[in-house]
């Protein structure tokens, strides 16, 4: 059964048809829209700050999902995919995007529409992705444009995502 905590009397909250693995960790002051899910073990913790999640985005396995004390809170827009073992944390990621596996995203970074951070990069405080464009490197740094197919790929990975979790529930 997940973990689902309050913190300080604030519990998180979940829109519609979301799914939740159940050794997830969700605590605190946490929004989460319609038709998402928080995957095997995976960290969500508005301990200290408040984190929201759009609508049909997913937080993959092992991610953790945080912010800073009195500094930086957490936004993850809609339809968001936050690969395997990434970090978020204070920043801003708008839609459409794809945090790559293992990457992390550093206190008020804000990645912008159609954005792909590659796997294992690290994108720096205040540091500002451009929409369209593929990050990579540590620091991250902008690397060439989205292709089309990069970008049929940052629509439809949610989609995938919705049907994985609904395959849950049978």
């Amino acid at each position: 059964m997940p973990v689902i905590l309050p913190v300080k009397g604030v519990n998180p909250t979940f829109g519609e048809e979301c799914f939740i693995a159940p050794n997830a960790t969700i605590v605190g002051d946490v929004v989460v829209g319609n038709n998402c899910s928080i995957w095997f073990n995976a960290v969500v913790r508005g301990d200290v700050n408040s984190i929201t999640i759009g609508n049909e985005s997913n937080i993959q396995d092992g991610a953790v999902i945080h912010a800073t004390y009195l500094k930086a809170a957490t936004y993850i827009g809609n339809r968001v995919s936050v690969g395997h073992n990434a970090i978020v944390h204070g920043c801003e990621v708008k839609d459409n995007v794809l945090i790559g596996m293992g990457a992390i995203v550093m206190d008020n970074a804000i990645i912008q529409e159609y954005c792909i951070i590659a796997a294992g990069s690290v994108v720096l405080e205040n540091t500002i992705c451009e929409s369209g464009y593929i990050y990579a490197g540590t620091p991250a740094k902008k690397i060439k444009p989205i292709t089309d197919e990069q970008r049929a790929l940052l629509n439809k990975l949610p989609d995938n995502y919705i049907m994985y979790a609904g395959w849950f529930s049978q």
